[in-house]
């Protein structure tokens, strides 16, 4: 079994390696993205201080259409994009692609969700005060749910590590692409125990640690 793992290390290294950029980059682009869009979602809901219907619902369509498209085939549709974007469909980075594209409107939802939980009263009562907007998001909104948003980031990172394992099957590379290739093709069930093994870890890793710091910024 030693001897196993030793060969198997420089792949296991490497599609490591590649899980992590992957799942690096989504989770990147679904903060950059996803957090503006899943205020957007909040704010302009009735009865809010931007309240605006026809934002709310167009917003809100697009996410869910998207939500609505398992990754596999958004992976796949997603192809002439990430060939235009990247000039490749395989590898990580392309994976990527689609990775961002699925973890934008999942967070952007967390997001709303976790403003749904302020009392309103106190967003009135900043508005009373003629708060503008941006003082309200800035002062009010971001520090009542910054440890829902880091617990929002922990279930994304969870979940995109879910799915580059599925961008494997297709090309994208990482740990998936390994059980696939060396556990599933040639019946090393070695490989896939040691694959899902490393999946776990990983996953029970990002978890202990998301709630950690949410604990530390919510105490603080």
């Amino acid at each position: 079994m030693v001897e196993q793992l030793i060969n198997l290390w420089p792949e296991l290294n490497k599609s490591f390696l590649e899980t992590l950029i992957m799942v690096g980059i989504g989770l990147f682009v679904a903060l950059i993205a996803g957090l503006p869009l899943g205020l957007l979602l909040f704010v302009t809901d009735r009865d809010l201080f931007l309240e605006n219907r026809l934002v709310k619902s167009i917003v809100g369509v697009v996410v869910n259409l998207i939500r609505s498209v398992p990754f596999i085939i958004l992976l796949v549709f997603l192809f002439p994009f990430t060939n235009f974007l990247i000039g490749s469909t395989t590898g990580p980075v392309a994976a990527s692609v689609a990775l961002s594209v699925a973890a934008i409107p999942f967070y952007a939802r967390i997001v709303e969700s976790s403003a749904r939980d302020i009392d309103k009263g106190v967003i009135e009562a900043a508005i009373a005060c003629g708060a503008s907007p941006w003082l309200i998001i800035k002062d009010i909104i971001f520090p009542e749910i910054k440890s829902g948003l880091i617990s929002g980031l922990t279930i994304t990172a969870i979940s995109l590590i879910g799915y580059s394992a599925m961008a494997g099957a297709i090309g994208g590379g990482g740990i998936g692409d390994l059980a696939i290739r060396y556990g599933y093709y040639r019946y090393d069930n070695f490989v896939m125990f040691t694959t899902v093994i490393l999946l776990i870890v990983l996953v029970q890793i990002v978890q202990y640690t998301g709630d950690y710091i949410a604990k530390t910024v919510k105490k603080n």
